[in-house]
C-alpha cells in the first residue's frame, strides 16, 4: 500500500463531542494539547476501500450540545483533580532489571525511544504470563514515566498494523490529531490486513491476548496509574482519536481496545461500589454504638475511606463517560459489522456487570436500534446480550418499557434468514416466556408455533423447547423431591400425548408427526420414551381417540421409536453434527433394548386391533425396523414371534395396498436372517404365505386365459394376488416357484388380444421384471453356463419388446410403466454391465435397436415434454396431484437421460432433451443441466454440436409453420434466442479451451443459415438466414482474432448467394455488429477470463490481486491510474449530485468508452465510487484516479446464476461495499428512534 500524500489531502472536522485539554502539557511543560473524544481532523483521501460513519438521528441527543459541554467541564474537572494528586517528578533510581527483561536496551538505542515492538511481540507470542509482562511494563514506567507511556502507545499502533511510531518530540509538539494524521500517512501496507483479521496460526489467538492484556493493565493499575491523570486520560484520548480514523485498521483496533478498556473501567466501578456499601455499612455500625464504644477516630477514618472511594467512583465515572461518547456513540454504527458487533457485545458485558447504573432504558435503546443491523453478527450479538438479561427474573421490572417496545422486532426475528439468529431470538423469547409472564400474546405464540417443522434442526428445537414451556409444561410440570426426580404419574404422561394430539390435529400445520417429536426430543425425550403410557393409551377400549388421533398417536409412536433407536433426525431435516458421542451411543443402545423388550409382547396386540386399517397397520409394520432381533432368542420370547408370524400373515392376504404390502415384505425380510437361530421357522412361515399365493394366482390365471370377460371380483382378486407376490418379490428370492412363465402368457395375451385389465397388466410387468433381476443376480457369479446365460438373454429381449408394445397403450399408466421398466433394464444390460472384470457377462449386452430408440425419444415428448402448468399452493387435493404427476415426469425425464449418459442411446438424441431447456427450466432445469455437464465432460466436441443441433431443430420447426416472413419478431423466436444465450452461458469461463468449439459452433451456423437459397428470380433472404440472430448470442465466447476470421468467412458465404439484395439483410447486419470489435469480451482478458457487461468502476479487490498476474494487471489499468491504499472513512461528508453516472453506466462497457467518459467525468466517477464523496481539491485529482476496471466471471449457465455471481463478486470485494445511494442512507434504517421513546 502506497504512502498517502497529506499535501493533497483536506481536513475534515469530526461530529464528536468538543475537544478538551489535557494534563500532558503540565506533565511535560509543552503547549497544551487536545484530548478529543473522537480525532479532529482526518486525512481526506480518495481510496479503494472507504467506510461511513452512519450516525442516525437517534444519536443527536446524546450529542447535543448542552450535553457535550457538561460533559467537557466534568472531564475538566477531574484532570484537575487527577493532576493534583500526580506525584512530584522526580527521577526515581533506576532498579536492577529483571534477568531476561524486555527493558535491555540494545547498544546505543536512544532511552527516549524505546523499542515498540517489545510489548507487542511479547503479547503476539503470548507465551508468557499477562500480569508478569503488565508488572514489568509497570516496573519500566515509574523509572521513566513518559518513556513508558509511549511504549504503550507504540504497543497498540503496532497492534493497529502500522509500521510507523510516536517518538517523544512527536508526543510533545504534535496533537492526537496531527499525530493520527501521520501515522496514517506510513500506513503503508501491501494488503488490507491487519492483527486482527490477518490470517495464519501466528494471529489466531492475537485477540484474545491482546484483549487480555488491556484487562490485566487496568486490574495492575486500578489502586495506582488508574487514577493518575496523566496515562489513562491520555490512553483514552488517542484510542478515541484513533477509533475515528480512516483506516480501518486504526478504527477496528483502537474501538476493541477502548471497548476491552471500558468493560474493565466498569468492573473497578462495580468494585469501587461495593466497597461504598460496605464502608458505609460499617460507618453506620460505628455511629449507632453507645457513646462510650463509639471510636471518633474510626468515624473519620471511614468518612475519609468514604470521600476517597468517592473520588475514586468519579474519576472511573469519567473516563467510562469520556469512552462512551467517544466511542460507543459512534462506533456502534461503524459501517464495518465486526466494530458494531464488538461495541453490542460489550454494552451487554456491562449491562449484566453494573446493572445499576447500566440497565436503563437510555442504554437498552442501542441494543433495540441494533436489533435490525442488516449483519448476522451483529444481530447476534445483541440477542445474545439480551439473553444475559432476560435470563436474570430479578432483572424483568427494568426491561418492560424496552419489551412492549421491541417485541414485535423480537417475535419477527424468529423467522430470520441466518438459522443461527433465528435460533437464538427463540430462546430468548423463551426466557421471555419463562419470567415475564402474559408478555407474548397468542398471537405471538402463534407466529412462532409453525417453525418448530423447519428443515433446521437447532431451530426447529429451540422453537420445541418454547412449546414445551409454553403448552405442555403448566399442565405437566413435574414435582421433584429434593434432587432426585419423581416417577411422573401415568395421569401426567395422558395428559401430556392428548395435548400433543390436539396441538398436531388441531393446528394442520404439517402431515408428518416424525418432525414436531424431533423438536421436542431434547426438551420431553423422558416423556416421548414413556412407550408405556402410549401403547396403554392405543390398546385401551375406552380410551376416546378418534380415528385421526389413533393414527396420530400411532406415527407419534413410531417416530418416538425410530429416534430412540436411530439417533438421527427426520429425513430432510438438516443437522450441523456428524455422529453421536460414546454417551449418547450407550443410552442409544439403552433405548433400544428397553422398547424392544416392551413392544415384542404388544405388536401383536397392536396388529391384531388396527389389522383392519391400512393406514395405522402400514406404520405399525416398520416396527420391526427399529428392534434388536437378537432379544427374540436371548429372552426366550418365540411364542411372541408365532403370534407376530400369524397376524403378519393375516394382514398380508388381507390387504392389496402397495404400503402395507412393502412393509409386510420388509419386515418378513427383517426376521429372514439366517443367522438367527428362528430363521427356519421364519423361513417355513415364507413359504406357506408364498404357496397361499402362488396357488390362488395359478387358479385365478387359468380362469383369465380361459375366459375372455371376468367380472369385478375376479379382477381385483387377480389384481391384488399380483401386487401381492411383487411386493415379496421385489424382497424375497422367489425364483423356484417359478413365476416368470405364466406372467409372460398373461402379458402376451394382453398385447395380442387387449382382454387383460390394466389392472392386471401392471403387477404383472413388475413380476416379470423382478424375475430377470432375480435371475441376473444368479447367473452373476462366476460358474454361470453359456446355456443360462443365453436363456436370461432371451427372456430380456422378449419382455423388452412386450414393453415396447406397451409403449403404444392406451392407458398412460401402463406406458410409463412399461418405459420405466424398460429404461431400467436397457441400463442395466447396457456395457457398462461387463465394467470390472465381468467379461463373462458380455454375452448379456444389449443395444436397442433404432425403433426402440425412437420411441422411447417420442414417449418422451408425449409424456413429458407438455404444457407446464402453474402449481398451486400445495393445500388443496388438486396440487397434490400435479406435484405426484411432475415428480413422475422428472422420473420419466432422469431414466431418459442416464441412457443418453450410458451410450444406451444416441447422444443426438439428447437434441431433443436440449430444446425443451429453457421452455420447462422450472420443471426440469436443474435435470437437464446435469445431463449438459456431463454430456461436455463425455465428449465437448459432440456437445456442441448437439447444442447447435437443438437449435437448428427448433428453427426448421418455426419455420415449418409459420413461414420466413417476420419470423424473427415471433414469440417463439424470441425465447429461441434466450435458448442460445442460456446455451452461450453454459460454456462456462473457460475461453480459451472453448475456443475451438465456440468457432466451429458459428461456422456451422453460418453454412446452415445460407444452406437454402430463395427462388431464382426472387429478392427475398434465405429462409434459414434469421438463424444468424441466433448465432449472435455466442459472439461474446469469441476472440478477438476469430470475429475477424469468421465476418471474412461471412463474407466469402455471401458471395456465393446470388441474387443479393442492394443493401444488407436484416439478420447479417445483427451478426455482423455482434462481430464487431467494440463488443468484444475476450480482448480485454488476453487469458480467456471474461468481463462483465457493465464494468465497474472500483478498486480490485485483495483476491482479484492475488488471483491476476502482474502483467494483466498493468494491461488493464489505465497510466493515469495509481495504487490505491485500503483505506476507509468514517466521518460523516456532505453529499454530491451523482450527475452523469447513470450516463456513463449506460454508455456500454467497452475500454473505448470508459477512456473517452474520463476526461468529462473523472472526478463525478471518483465521488459516485467511493461509498462518500470526499471534498478533494481539484488540482489533485487526475483522470482515472482511484478507478480500475474489475474483472468478473459472469460466464455462468443461466441467468439466475449470474445475478448471483454478481452478488458473489460484490461480497468478494468487500462486505462493506454497496452501490452510492446506499452509502448515503442509514444502515439501520428501519430502527431510527429518539430518546423520546422511552
Amino acid at each position: 500500500m502506497p504512502t498517502l500524500r497529506s499535501s493533497s489531502s483536506q481536513l475534515h472536522s469530526s461530529s464528536s463531542p468538543s475537544s478538551v485539554s489535557s494534563p500532558l502539557r503540565r506533565a511535560l511543560g509543552t503547549g497544551p494539547r487536545s484530548l478529543s473524544a473522537s480525532s479532529s481532523s482526518s486525512v481526506a483521501v480518495p481510496c479503494d476501500d472507504r467506510d461511513s460513519d452512519q450516525t442516525s438521528e437517534g444519536d443527536s441527543e446524546s450529542l447535543s450540545a448542552g450535553e457535550g459541554s457538561d460533559f467537557e467541564d466534568n472531564l475538566r474537572r477531574n484532570v484537575r483533580k487527577r493532576a493534583a494528586k500526580r506525584p512530584l517528578k522526580t527521577t526515581p533510581v533506576a532498579k536492577r532489571p529483571k534477568k531476561g527483561s524486555r527493558m535491555v536496551r540494545a547498544h546505543g538505542q536512544k532511552e527516549s525511544e524505546p523499542p515498540a515492538s517489545d510489548l507487542f511481540d511479547a503479547v503476539k507470542a503470548a507465551k508468557s504470563d499477562m500480569q508478569s509482562l503488565v508488572d514489568e511494563w509497570l516496573d519500566s514506567y515509574k523509572q521513566d514515566q513518559d518513556a513508558g507511556f509511549l511504549e504503550l502507545i507504540n504497543f497498540f499502533i503496532r497492534s493497529c498494523g502500522c509500521k510507523g511510531t510516536v517518538t517523544a518530540e512527536m508526543f510533545k509538539k504534535m496533537s492526537n490529531s496531527e499525530i493520527i494524521q501521520h501515522l496514517t500517512e506510513q500506513f503503508n501496507e501491501d494488503s488490507g490486513d491487519y492483527p486482527l483479521t490477518a490470517p495464519g496460526p501466528s494471529w489466531k489467538k492475537f485477540q484474545g491476548s491482546f484483549c487480555e492484556f488491556v484487562r490485566t493493565l487496568v486490574y495492575r493499575c486500578q489502586y495506582s496509574l488508574l487514577y493518575d491523570g496523566f496515562p489513562m486520560d491520555n490512553l483514552i484520548s488517542l484510542l478515541t482519536g484513533l477509533s475515528d480514523s480512516q483506516v480501518r485498521a486504526f478504527r477496528h483496533t483502537s474501538t476493541l481496545a477502548a471497548m476491552k478498556l471500558m468493560t474493565s473501567l466498569v468492573r473497578v466501578a462495580l468494585e469501587l461500589s461495593l466497597h461504598k456499601d460496605n464502608n458505609q455499612r460499617q460507618y453506620e455500625a460505628e455511629r449507632n454504638k453507645g457513646p462510650g464504644q463509639r471510636s471518633p477516630e474510626r468515624l473519620e477514618s471511614l468518612l475519609e475511606k468514604r470521600k476517597e472511594l468517592q473520588e475514586h467512583q468519579e474519576e472511573i465515572e469519567g473516563m467510562m463517560n469520556a469512552l462512551f461518547r467517544g466511542v460507543f456513540v459512534h462506533r456502534y454504527r461503524d459501517v464495518l459489522p465486526e466494530i458494531r458487533a464488538i461495541c453490542i457485545e460489550e454494552l451487554g458485558s456491562w449491562m449484566q456487570s453494573y446493572s445499576t447504573s447500566f440497565l436503563t432504558d437510555s442504554y437498552l435503546k442501542y441494543i433495540g436500534w441494533t436489533l435490525h443491523d442488516k449483519h448476522r453478527e451483529v444481530r447476534l450479538k445483541c440477542l445474545k446480550a439480551l439473553k444475559g438479561l432476560y435470563g436474570n427474573r430479578d432483572w424483568t421490572a427494568r426491561l418492560e418499557l424496552f419489551t412492549s417496545r421491541f417485541k414485535d422486532r423480537l417475535v419477527s426475528m424468529v423467522m430470520d434468514r441466518e438459522y443461527d439468529v433465528a435460533v437464538e431470538a427463540v430462546r430468548l423469547l423463551t426466557l421471555i416466556l419463562k419470567n415475564m409472564e402474559g408478555v407474548l400474546t397468542e398471537a405471538d405464540c402463534e407466529s412462532i408455533y409453525p417453525v418448530v417443522y423447519a428443515s433446521n434442526r437447532a431451530l426447529a428445537s429451540a422453537v420445541g423447547e418454547f412449546l414445551y414451556w409454553k403448552l405442555f409444561y403448566p399442565e405437566c410440570e413435574t414435582r421433584t423431591v429434593g434432587e432426585r426426580e419423581r416417577r411422573r404419574s401415568p395421569r401426567s404422561q395422558r395428559t401430556f400425548f392428548h395435548l400433543l394430539l390436539s396441538f398436531f390435529v388441531e393446528s394442520e400445520l404439517h402431515y408428518h408427526a416424525a418432525y414436531l417429536v424431533d423438536s421436542l426430543w431434547d426438551c420431553a425425550g423422558p416423556q416421548l420414551k414413556d412407550w408405556e403410557s402410549l401403547t396403554s393409551l392405543l390398546l385401551e377400549k375406552d380410551q376416546n381417540l378418534g380415528d385421526v388421533q389413533e393414527s396420530t398417536l400411532i406415527e407419534i409412536l413410531v417416530s418416538s421409536v425410530r429416534q430412540a433407536s436411530e439417533g438421527h433426525p427426520p429425513v430432510g431435516r438438516v443437522t450441523g453434527r456428524k455422529g453421536l458421542t460414546p454417551k449418547e451411543r450407550k443410552i442409544q443402545a439403552d433405548d433400544k433394548v428397553k422398547l424392544t423388550e416392551h413392544l415384542i409382547p404388544l405388536l401383536p396386540q397392536l396388529l391384531a386391533k388396527f389389522s383392519a386399517d391400512a393406514e395405522k397397520v402400514a406404520p405399525l409394520l416398520q416396527l420391526l425396523n427399529y428392534f434388536d432381533l437378537n432379544i427374540y432368542c436371548t429372552r426366550r420370547l418365540e411364542k411372541h414371534l408365532e403370534l407376530l408370524l400369524q397376524q403378519l400373515q393375516e394382514v398380508v392376504v388381507k390387504h392389496a395396498e402397495p404400503a402395507v404390502l412393502e412393509a409386510g415384505a420388509h419386515a418378513l425380510y427383517l426376521l429372514c436372517n439366517p443367522e438367527f437361530t428362528f430363521f427356519s421357522r421364519v423361513d417355513f412361515a415364507r413359504s406357506q404365505l408364498v404357496d397361499l399365493l402362488t396357488d390362488r394366482f395359478q387358479q385365478e390365471l387359468e380362469e383369465q386365459l380361459q375366459s375372455s370377460f371376468l367380472d369385478e371380483d375376479e379382477v381385483y382378486s387377480l389384481a391384488a394376488t399380483l401386487k401381492r407376490l411383487s411386493a415379496f418379490y421385489n424382497a424375497h428370492d422367489l425364483t423356484r416357484w417359478e413365476l416368470y412363465e405364466p406372467c409372460y402368457q398373461l402379458l402376451r395375451k394382453a398385447v395380442d388380444t387387449g382382454e387383460v385389465p390394466h389392472q392386471v397388466i401392471l403387477p404383472a410387468l413388475t413380476l416379470v421384471y423382478f424375475s430377470i433381476l432375480w435371475t441376473l443376480t444368479h447367473v452373476s457369479g462366476s460358474g454361470a453356463s453359456q446355456k443360462q446365460l443365453l436363456s436370461l438373454k432371451g427372456r430380456m429381449v422378449t419382455f423388452c419388446e412386450l414393453c415396447q408394445n406397451c409403449l403404444s397403450d392406451v392407458d398412460p399408466e401402463i406406458q410409463e410403466q412399461a418405459f420405466v421398466l424398460l429404461s431400467d433394464l436397457l441400463l442395466i444390460f447396457s456395457p457398462q454391465m461387463i465394467v470390472g472384470g465381468r467379461e463373462f457377462l458380455k454375452p448379456l449386452v444389449f443395444i436397442p435397436e433404432a425403433t426402440l430408440q425412437s420411441e422411447l425419444a417420442s414417449f418422451l415428448m408425449d409424456h413429458v415434454f407438455i404444457q407446464p402448468g402453474e402449481l398451486g399452493s400445495g393445500h388443496s387435493q388438486e396440487d397434490h396431484l400435479q406435484i405426484e404427476q411432475l415428480h413422475q415426469r422428472r422420473r420419466l425425464l432422469a431414466g431418459f437421460c442416464k441412457l443418453l449418459l450410458y451410450g444406451v442411446l444416441e447422444m443426438d438424441a439428447a437434441s431433443d432433451v436440449f430444446k425443451h431447456y429453457n421452455k420447462f427450466y422450472n420443471d426440469y432445469g436443474d435435470i437437464i443441466k446435469e445431463t449438459l455437464t456431463r454430456a461436455r465432460q463425455i465428449d465437448r466436441s459432440h456437445c456442441s454440436r448437439i447444442l447447435l443441433l437443438s437449435l437448428k431443430q427448433l428453427y426448421t420447426e418455426l419455420l415449418q409453420e409459420q413461414g420466413p416472413q417476420g419470423l424473427n419478431e415471433l414469440p417463439a423466436f424470441i425465447e429461441m434466442r434466450d435458448l442460445a444465450r442460456r446455451f452461450a452461458l453454459s460454456f462456462g469461463p473457460q475461453q480459451l479451451q472453448n475456443r475451438d468449439l465456440v468457432v466451429m459452433l458459428h461456422k456451422e451456423g453460418i453454412r446452415f443459415s445460407l444452406s437454402e437459397l430463395p427462388p431464382a428470380g426472387s429478392s427475398s433472404q434465405p429462409p434459414n438466414l434469421a438463424f444468424l440472430e441466433l448465432l449472435s448470442e455466442f459472439s461474446p465466447r469469441l476472440f478477438h482474432q476469430d470475429k475477424q476470421l469468421l465476418l471474412s468467412y461471412l463474407e466469402k458465404c455471401l458471395q456465393r448467394v446470388s441474387q443479393a439484395p442492394g443493401r444488407p439483410w436484416g439478420p447479417v447486419t445483427t451478426y455482423c455488429q455482434s462481430l464487431s470489435p467494440v463488443e468484444s469480451t475476450a480482448e480485454a482478458n488476453p487469458q480467456g477470463y471474461p468481463s462483465s457487461k457493465k464494468r465497474r468502476i472500483e478498486g480490485p479487490s485483495r483476491w482479484h490481486r492475488e488471483d491476476i498476474s502482474a502483467s494483466q494487471e498493468e494491461s488493464l489499468q489505465l497510466n493515469s491510474i495509481p495504487p490505491t491504499p485500503t483505506l476507509t472513512s468514517t466521518a460523516v461528508k456532505s453529499r454530491q449530485p451523482l450527475g452523469g453516472l447513470e450516463e456513463m453506466e449506460e454508455g456500454g462497457g467497452s475500454e473505448l468508452a470508459f477512456t473517452q467518459g474520463q476526461s468529462l467525468l473523472g472526478a463525478q466517477r471518483l465521488r459516485s465510487s467511493s461509498p462518500q464523496h470526499f471534498q478533494t481539491p481539484l488540482n489533485s485529482l487526475r483522470p482515472g484516479l482511484g478507478n480500475r476496471l474489475t474483472r468478473l466471471s459472469l460466464m455462468e449457465e443461466d441467468e439466475e446464476e449470474l445475478e448471483i455471481q454478481n452478488d458473489l463478486s460484490e461480497e468478494w470485494q468487500g462486505t462493506d461495499k454497496s452501490s452510492s445511494s446506499e452509502h448515503g442512507l442509514d444502515l439501520l434504517d428501519s430502527a431510527e428512534l429518539n430518546t423520546e421513546d422511552f
